[in-house]
């Protein structure tokens, strides 16, 4: 499979895919107008190492909402990324069997690799 969630109103999701085009076979999906699935979820779960990874700290809710200030589980963290797509970090590239969760330079250039094999 080869897939990248994003969200299209992210300028850094945005300037990201067009770095990392041509994307044939690609297929996006905008997580604001078409939210993550438990199943989606479970897949990109399967090749991490946990929920906790696909999570954005970032988030603004995360502090408005106190998550801040409480521990968190791996349920917790599956929970509230299905609950508001915000919660997940992005983009979320994935490229057959590999994941590559972020905007970090490094896990794009990795990701980029990886889509021109």
């Amino acid at each position: 499979m080869k897939k990248i969630y994003h969200l299209s109103s992210c300028n850094t999701c945005q300037k990201i895919i067009k770095e990392l085009q041509p994307l044939e076979g690609f297929g996006l999906q905008d997580i604001k107008s078409e939210n993550v699935t438990e199943n989606q979820l479970e897949e990109m779960r399967s090749l991490t190492d946990s929920y906790e990874s696909l999570f954005s700290r970032r988030a603004m809710l995360f502090r408005q909402r106190g998550l801040n200030n409480q521990e968190l589980g791996e349920t917790d963290y599956k929970n509230l990324i299905l609950d508001h797509y915000t919660f997940l970090k992005r983009p979320v590239i994935i490229v057959d069997d590999k994941i590559f969760i972020g905007n970090s330079k490094k896990t794009v250039a990795t990701a980029k690799e990886a889509i021109r094999l």
